[in-house]
């Protein structure tokens, strides 16, 4: 498990190690120098451009231009407010100089340490100046100028690293800007820390989280989950979100939709038990463990939606029957069992409440509201309940922005439901699995949301190999 904590948690936990004398900064600015030094084709003679501002960002950059001068880099500091001095002096005394912009032009490599963890908002006009600059390779230090580190929001102007190199624990921020942060590299100094309010994923997480083979003694044991999709119109829904529970291990997989959509279910999963819903929709489709509702399945599907609610199991409520659900809030809140919310921006808005720029702060609010798990998507998707730590997944990327890819999210993480794992576990773990199987599918142009169904057995195959 990887761990991110918020700036005032770093800030307090630098506190008594700063009073106590821990060189916390030289720990930094080694670490910093060491992951430069590895991205430079060769050190001695090497052009390095250090872009200073007038807080530790600076000082580090500094101190790690410093080691560099003494190994034979031509370091040149470009500085753009009052630097630290004795971190000015060390890298003068080391043989570095300070320079103008001109130095951001043409050097090997750019190291950015001009607004730290601490900077919140856009860029001052003779900052951002400079960040329009940047070319070539370039280390941020802590967090790429201009980035919010507890957020990731950015207002104007922001650097655009190839590499991060972050300090002690990682900030919820460098997940959701990770085109402005490149490779992330994360140097250890020492910090005490409390409990994470963020967690991501790793390949081992999700390969210890899912269900062990040598417990599934047959297919009810594996898991039923029941799945109330599809339309007369959107019959794709219906398919997608079958199929990838199939893929994703349930045990068993009990449909109800539209008759049109229960022919197309029944035709693409024969192994799929297809109970076309009569009237009103009311869902009787036998004993489940888990259910997903809403994929196609339209906004005047209220009674399906009702009747799924009322069951005692976890349920996953997803794209329409989140249009429902949020004039009918009192539904999810009589609710004892678990349940997740799968929105999208959009469909996050219905409930009356804009994402905006902290997205974890907004998915946890709704969580509270409604007494509910929420996964909020987008390229960082967020899990989160009402309390306890939140989840982001970095397995997203863009070929994930397709038809029906939400389809297949809600049947993988469905699957996971009736197997037993927790909602946070299934949530996660699904949303990993979810983006592993666009990227490795799409292997360098896209994919679609057939392929990410069939892709995600390979998904699972990845991490377990890595066990």
């Amino acid at each position: 498990m990887r761990y991110a904590h918020t700036v005032a948690q770093v800030r307090a936990a630098e506190e008594p190690l700063l009073a106590a004398g821990v060189p916390l900064m030289a720990r930094a600015s080694h670490g910093l120098a060491v992951a430069v030094a590895t991205r430079l084709p060769f050190v001695y003679g090497a052009r390095v451009a250090l872009l200073v501002g007038s807080g530790n960002n600076g000082a580090d950059a500094l101190w790690a231009g410093a080691w560099l001068a003494r190994r034979g880099a031509a370091v040149v500091a470009v500085l753009a407010g009052d630097p630290v001095q004795d971190a000015l002096v060390a890298l003068l005394q080391s043989g570095g100089r300070v320079g103008t912009a001109e130095a951001l032009r043409g050097a090997d490599l750019v190291v950015d340490g001009l607004v730290g963890i601490g900077g919140r908002g856009a860029l001052r006009p003779a900052a951002a100046e400079l960040v329009a600059q940047l070319e070539g390779f370039v280390v941020a230090v802590d967090v790429p100028s201009g980035v919010d580190a507890d957020t990731g929001a950015i207002v104007g102007a922001a650097v655009r690293a190839d590499l991060t190199v972050t300090f002690g624990t990682l900030k919820p921020g460098l997940l959701f800007a990770r085109d402005h942060v490149g490779d992330l590299e994360l140097v250890p100094v020492g910090l005490d820390l409390p409990p994470a309010p963020v967690e991501v994923l790793t390949a081992a997480d999700v390969a210890g989280l899912l269900p062990a083979a040598e417990r599934i003694l047959d297919k009810y044991s594996r898991g039923v989950l029941g799945v109330a999709a599809g339309s007369q119109t959107y019959t794709g829904a219906a398919v997608l979100s079958v199929g990838a529970a199939v893929r994703a291990g349930a045990g068993m997989v009990r449909f109800v939709g539209a008759a049109h959509a229960a022919e197309q279910v029944r035709s693409r999963w024969p192994e799929a038990v297809v109970t076309e819903a009569e009237g009103a929709g009311v869902v009787d489709a036998g004993r489940v463990q888990a259910w997903v509702v809403g994929p196609g399945l339209g906004t005047f599907a209220d009674e399906t939606v009702k009747c799924v609610l009322e069951q005692d199991v976890p349920v996953l409520v997803d794209a329409d029957a989140l249009t429902i659900c949020a004039q009918r809030k009192s539904w999810l809140t009589a609710r004892t069992a678990p349940t997740l919310l799968t929105p999208h921006d959009r469909e996050f808005a219905r409930f009356g409440h804009v994402v905006g720029p902290d997205r974890i702060a907004a998915a946890r609010r709704l969580a509270g509201e409604l007494g509910v798990h929420v996964l909020l998507k987008g390229d960082a998707t967020v899990v989160v309940g009402p309390d306890g730590p939140a989840r982001v997944n970095t397995t997203g990327s863009p070929v994930l922005a397709t038809a029906g890819s939400g389809d297949v999210l809600s049947g993988g993480i469905g699957a996971l439901l009736a197997q037993g794992m927790g909602v946070l576990d299934a949530g996660s773990v699904g949303a990993y699995l979810h983006g592993r199987s666009g990227t490795l599918t799409a292997d360098g142009a896209t994919t679609s949301a057939s392929l990410l169904v069939e892709g995600w057995p390979a998904a699972v195959r990845e991490v377990r190999a890595g066990e």
